[in-house]
């Protein structure tokens, strides 16, 4: 009997992760079952009980529920600890560990697929809620030379920032709109593009050779790239992230690391 996985989150319908695992599947060997999982807005941990009662292995976590699965899980890993969110669960020996893959899915995606080191640049992240806290450290790991997290409320951006820079990180806040001169790489870590909007930053962080790079993903260029790419950035969506920290959950869960080159490229083909 095949080992069960699923992707948790409302809306869900949309996740390409069943067709991710399924070509990590294919390609490493391993025998699995990845599906769709809708939560009621009010019932994520209820819905997590329920797939650990029905035998399921482990989990991914999407929006709205990545800040509440760092709450329900038993023990942490240091990065989820580190991002005060989850992304990814594996319910393992009685417990439910939470984990976070998708800082590393983001840095493997600029680094490896975008070609774009991160040491030594400018660096700025939109954003301060899970999926920001994710990528954070991450980022920071990678040695930029500054990273500024901007966000609608300062003060939640200068909390993310304050503990960051506890450590000796370059890091610093700032409001959408008191944002000054080009970064070398922006991070869209905001959920504006699913209600169809732009964050207001000036469009004078973006210039030629700034990598714009939108966590979200669709058929069709987000608000943010379509903003970012007039004002000259190259720009990206976040299917290769998406792809990188599946990867990165498949080895957590099965112990195998898949190639991600091909399937990247079957997801575009796709889209």
């Amino acid at each position: 009997m095949s080992d069960r996985y699923c992707v948790i989150g409302n809306p869900v319908a949309h996740s390409k992760s069943p067709l991710i695992h399924a070509a990590f599947a294919l390609q490493t060997g391993q025998q699995l079952v990845y599906e769709r999982c809708l939560a009621p807005l009010d019932g994520f941990g209820a819905t997590v009980t329920a797939l650990v009662a029905a035998g399921c292995k482990g989990a991914n976590v999407t929006v709205p529920f990545k800040l509440e699965a760092a709450t329900l899980a038993s023990a942490l890993t240091a990065r989820a600890r580190a991002a005060g969110a989850v992304n990814t669960l594996h319910f393992l020996d009685g417990e439910i560990v939470g984990d976070n893959t998708d800082g590393a899915g983001l840095v493997a995606d600029i680094v490896r697929n975008a070609l774009c080191p991160l040491a030594g640049k400018r660096v700025l992240l939109l954003g301060a809620g899970g999926a920001a806290r994710g990528a954070l450290l991450p980022l920071l790991a990678e040695q930029p030379a500054s990273l500024v997290i901007a966000n609608r409320t300062v003060a939640s951006a200068q909390a993310l920032a304050t503990a960051a820079a506890s450590d000796g990180a370059p890091v610093s806040a700032s409001t959408f709109e008191a944002l000054h001169g080009r970064f070398d790489v922006i991070v869209n870590a905001t959920a504006a593009s699913l209600a169809g909007t732009v964050p207001p930053v000036p469009e004078t962080v973006f210039g030629p050779g700034t990598l714009a790079l939108d966590m979200m993903y669709g058929n069709e260029p987000t608000p943010f790239m379509a903003f970012a790419g007039a004002h000259g950035a190259v720009t990206r969506d976040g299917l290769g992230m998406l792809v990188e920290q599946a990867a990165e959950a498949f080895f957590v869960w099965r112990g195998v690391r898949p190639q991600t080159g091909a399937v990247l490229q079957q997801m575009r083909s796709a889209a």
